[in-house]
């Protein structure tokens, strides 16, 4: 049994690591760029006038990153090769994420909106295996050169995490002679509708409430008469582009449904294991970095003239959290490293239970690192001079989003008193 990472993944590391050095850290320290990164952040980001919205120039330098990255060869590295990626692993992307989240805020990777120079590629995956030939078309090279944006639509105001129960509705309705759709209903946390080309919405069109049959994906053109963003929702963590949008009497032809009739909830699923593997190593690698500042900082305070990591009290609580870290990072590796070794459908049956434990315990990990380094920074630990409170009120998000602690527990539980999962009795 080898535990060490492939040779071959610790050089891409390396490469990545000078890839950062030659190009993402001197974009980030021009043009007073570090005003989004340091203690400026929140009001450097956030367009308060505007509905808290992101303000253009910070996209725009998000943008310039992955365009660099792009250019190099590592922004597309998830992705198959046919769509010019590496065919980037599990394994693989949870090494890349820990290692990234590990080295603290900057260009490199940010997760407030899920930022990275390795990106993440939801709905190009959902393209390449539900989208039509005309949609895969369209949209997956217009995607990746950022000339389409497609956001989610399933979360409702009165629905969460049991999307089966959603109330909005399409029905069958001819216009000029043209089959198509009319969409009426509300969706909430439609990330990036300001900037987005489309929205993938998910309407009941068949069965009643609680069926998982009889939901259907659309593609609707965000421009679609009857869309209307009808709030921004201000969040923990600004700047906020999560909507509540409402759909009334949005009608799209037949060529914009997503999918089967009545099987979108397959698309909803499609990716949600990759999401979560590759987001929980992104909250130990903050956790970690937590972990490393507070050490670093108790060995050179010195209060009353003595380190203060003598202080057992300082002490114990980091080696509780560096302990929980290493145990956590070994399980992402392995469970990741599973998920490489089958098909994506069996990841489903057989190792879903393990993807939710790293998911659930590595987001109330990062909260918990992020509190005990506050605490043992002190009032400089609390300000927004250190990027603590910025780890936390990012993270604390992770907790209820992609599948709230909650759902990941009775996942876990389904799995381990026999309800699902392969020991199903």
């Amino acid at each position: 049994m080898d535990f060490n990472l492939p040779q071959d993944l610790v050089d891409y590391l390396g490469k990545l690591d000078a890839f950062i050095d030659a190009e993402i850290k001197p974009l980030q320290a021009q043009d007073d760029n570090e005003r989004f990164f340091d203690h400026r952040r929140e009001w450097a980001r956030t367009d308060f006038d505007k509905g808290g919205l992101p303000r253009p120039e910070w996209e725009d330098l998000l943008k310039e990153a992955k365009k660099r990255a792009d250019k190099a060869g590592f922004f597309r590295f998830s992705l198959p090769k046919e769509f010019g990626g590496q065919g980037g692993g599990n394994l693989w992307m949870a090494v890349i994420r820990d290692h990234f989240a590990c080295k603290g805020l900057g260009l490199h990777n940010d997760l407030q909106n899920e930022h990275s120079i390795v990106g993440n590629f939801p709905v190009i995956v959902m393209l390449r295996d539900f989208g039509s030939p005309a949609q895969k078309e369209q949209f997956i090279k217009g995607s990746l050169e950022f000339k389409y944006r497609i956001t989610f639509g399933l979360t409702e105001p009165n629905h969460g995490s049991d999307a089966t129960h959603m109330e909005t509705k399409a029905v069958r309705e001819t216009r000029n002679g043209v089959s198509g759709w009319r969409i009426d209903g509300e969706k909430m946390w439609t990330t990036g509708m300001h900037v987005a080309t489309h929205c993938s919405l998910f309407a009941r069109t068949s069965g009643k409430a609680g069926d998982a049959r009889g939901i259907t994906a659309f593609l609707v053109p965000t421009d679609t008469p009857g869309v209307k963003i009808e709030e921004y929702l201000w969040t923990f963590n600004m700047p906020t582009d999560h909507p509540r949008v409402s759909f009334t009497n949005v009608w799209v032809p037949d060529e914009a449904m997503f999918g089967s009739e009545g099987a979108g909830l397959a698309l909803a699923q499609a990716f949600v294991h990759e999401n979560r593997i590759r987001q929980a190593a992104s909250s130990l690698g903050a956790a970690q970095f937590c972990v490393n500042e507070s050490v670093k900082y108790a060995r050179q305070r010195k209060p009353f003239g003595e380190d203060l990591a003598r202080n057992q009290g300082i002490q114990f609580p980091l080696v509780e959290l560096a302990t929980q870290c290493e145990m956590l990072r070994l399980l992402i590796r392995k469970t990741a490293w599973e998920m490489d070794q089958m098909p994506h459908p069996e990841v489903e049956r057989k190792l879903s239970d393990k993807v939710s434990m790293c998911n659930y315990w590595a987001n109330r990990l990062v909260c918990e690192a992020a509190d005990r380094a506050m605490q043992v920074h002190g009032g400089i630990g609390y300000s927004r001079h250190k990027p603590f409170e910025h780890i936390y009120r990012h993270h604390r998000r992770y907790r209820i989003t992609e599948g709230s602690e909650e759902i990941q527990m009775r996942k876990v539980a389904g799995f381990l008193f026999g309800y699902m999962g392969p020991n199903k009795f």
